[in-house]
């Protein structure tokens, strides 16, 4: 048979099994209707294992993928059912009431980031709030209660280094606190080696910094036979090498702590990567999601099904969701248990479908927070 020809008869079929889907989500409208006059739940886990156990068997040779392609349209009919009897979700109406004004360049603005003035953190919230009072904290866990007491309208944090990888400190608080992301902006690093200006290059034998200022200059620090001490930030190591006066030890910081704590650059851009670059989150107690908005950050955790996890994520791939960032974080006190956070492109106010589709897992997942479209 010609590859036309073929062509033809998949398009006969396809306008039968579209016929068909319309035919059986046109059942799962009346399913809807009869679970919101009887109060039965939306999802039914055994019935929909004994419906993919005879699909897969009905599919003969092709029963894996037939067990794919239907518990894809279960996950459709449970988005229209939830629709229909959950118009007015927990999850919808913080979407639609959320504020669309960051107001970034107000002065009245108290933000919280991590370290002393000239930390890469401090540089990255002067930029996002160039009008804003900053309060620098000694730690990430000082940003979040910054802003849980109200004594911050933001915190500024870096999730993500483009060598080193994630922040997994700021995730688990995230996934704490499950505050809304509303801005991220992303800051070039160029490490500095500094230390008093008595010394000179060949005097160091230990450098100090915070532990993503040494991983994300290893090489360096390898290479050169030194010893490392971690401390809360770069800044703050900048300014423990300035206190402590010692002529072997160095920082590893930017030339802006150098500068504010008096120290000597003995090398810059130490860093592994020349291309070296943080991804810095914006959190706030408040949802706002302006109107360039084009990612959304969530959590959830999953039930204890084989392929639980390839099933959330199919849905995300059927919408057109173009995943950027999937990180999982152990649940504290549990066996083996986690959380998945994750970032992709999309604006949930643009798309009801989208939309229809978080409301429906929001509903169905043990847990899940929208973290924030920004």
């Amino acid at each position: 048979m010609e590859l036309k020809d073929i062509r033809t008869e998949i398009d006969i079929i396809d306008k039968q099994i579209t016929e068909l889907f319309k035919k059986r989500m046109d059942c799962a409208v009346a399913v809807a209707e009869n679970k919101k006059q009887t109060g039965t739940p939306i999802l039914n886990e055994a019935r929909e294992e004994q419906v993919l156990d005879r699909v897969e068997k009905l599919g003969g040779e092709y029963g894996k993928y037939t067990r794919l392609l239907y518990a894809n349209m279960m996950a459709l009919s449970r988005e229209l059912q939830y629709e229909i009897i959950n118009g007015n979700s927990e999850l919808k109406t913080i979407i639609e009431n959320a504020e669309s004004d960051l107001d970034s360049d107000s002065a009245a603005l108290n933000v919280a980031c991590l370290g002393a003035a000239g930390s890469n953190s401090h540089i990255a919230a002067q930029k996002f709030f160039p009008n804003a009072n900053i309060s620098l904290q000694k730690n990430f866990d000082k940003v979040f209660e910054a802003v849980s007491d109200d004594r911050c309208g933001y915190g500024v944090l870096p999730v993500e280094n483009s060598s080193a990888g994630s922040v997994s400190r700021v995730y688990d608080l995230i996934l704490k606190y499950r505050y809304y992301i509303v801005g991220e902006i992303d800051l070039p690093i160029e490490h500095c080696l500094c230390s008093i200006v008595q010394t000179d290059l060949s005097n160091i034998e230990l450098v100090v910094s915070h532990e993503q200022g040494l991983a994300q200059c290893s090489l360096f620090i390898s290479e050169n036979g030194f010893s490392k001490k971690k401390c809360g930030s770069t800044s703050e190591a900048a300014r423990t090498v300035a206190e402590e006066k010692r002529i072997n030890w160095a920082a590893i910081c930017t030339k802006e702590a150098a500068d504010e704590f008096g120290l000597k650059v003995l090398d810059k851009n130490i860093q592994n990567n020349d291309n070296n670059c943080t991804r810095f989150i914006v959190i706030s107690k408040k949802p706002i999601i302006t109107e360039k908005a084009g990612k959304v950050s969530l959590c959830f955790s999953l039930s204890n099904r084989p392929g639980s996890l390839y099933t959330v994520l199919s849905r995300f791939a059927s919408h057109g969701f173009d995943l950027t960032k999937i990180e999982s974080r152990p649940i504290p006190d549990s066996q083996f248990e986690y959380m998945f956070y994750l970032d992709f492109i999309g604006n949930v106010r643009e798309n009801e479908n989208n939309r229809r589709m978080l409301c429906a897992l929001s509903e169905e997942l043990p847990e899940f927070s929208f973290l924030g479209n920004y």
